[in-house]
């Protein structure tokens, strides 16, 4: 649903739940859990409510989290790729 609602910002609920196999009723059951959440934002127009996504609370689980991790495993698969390149190059 987040990946619908970042490409197509402002789709309706009606046009999220299209998107899917199952109910609108289980469709809106998720939202309000991504809106709980405070990753989606919905705005009331007339009958309809627009979605958006907030990317706030990503960006700071990525700055806490991702950041502190990502050179450490990036170093070790780097290792491992080129331990894996060299052991092929002396099979040959």
């Amino acid at each position: 649903m987040l990946d619908i609602i970042r490409i197509e910002p402002g789709i309706s609920v009606g046009a999220l739940a299209r998107s899917f196999d199952f109910t609108r009723i289980a469709v809106m059951k998720h939202l309000a859990v991504l809106e709980e959440a405070d990753l989606v934002i919905s705005e009331k127009n007339g009958r309809t409510r627009n979605l958006y996504i907030n990317i706030i609370p990503i960006q700071i689980i990525y700055d806490r989290w991702a950041d502190k991790y990502s050179s450490y495993w990036g170093s070790k698969l780097t290792q491992i790729k080129y331990l894996s390149e060299a052991k092929t190059n002396k099979e040959k």
